[in-house]
């Protein structure tokens, strides 16, 4: 799977998942790709703000400093999304449902999930990610 952003005529950008370029530029086509607020099918991929923040080619230590720096860095995480996706507990996938079929408007969520219910989140469509949630405290 690849994540393009994605631009309508109207200048409204957002996130399209592809198999691959082709997968995507077949949809297109067809006009199967919809701008999620004006719902215009003139789409464009744009350049992604996405990056990987690389060092010197120094080699990596594994020392309790950068432990220390991967808590923060997980702590930082945890604070985004805490901040940024509403939790919805143990009904993330009742809440998901609603929202690929219109009943509730679409909204970053979070929450926990079961096999069963993730399996057929992707049998219905639903693209999600799973992020483990670490314990800092243990």
């Amino acid at each position: 799977m690849i994540a393009y952003d994605l631009k309508c005529t109207n200048g409204h950008t957002f996130e399209g998942w592809f198999e691959d370029l082709k997968a995507f530029e077949c949809q297109k086509r067809k006009k199967l790709i919809a701008c999620p607020v004006c719902n215009d099918t003139s789409v464009a991929v744009v350049p992604s703000t996405f990056a990987i923040k690389t060092s010197s080619c120094q080699p990596q230590k594994a020392d309790a400093a950068d432990k220390g720096e991967d808590e923060i860095s997980v702590g930082k995480i945890m604070d985004f999304l805490g901040k940024n996706f509403e939790d919805v507990g143990p009904d993330f996938a009742r809440e998901a449902l609603k929202m690929h079929y219109g009943v509730s408007e679409n909204r970053n969520i979070r929450g926990t999930s079961t096999k069963v219910e993730e399996d057929m989140l992707e049998q219905e469509g639903i693209k999600f990610v799973k992020i483990p949630t670490p314990r800092l405290d243990s």
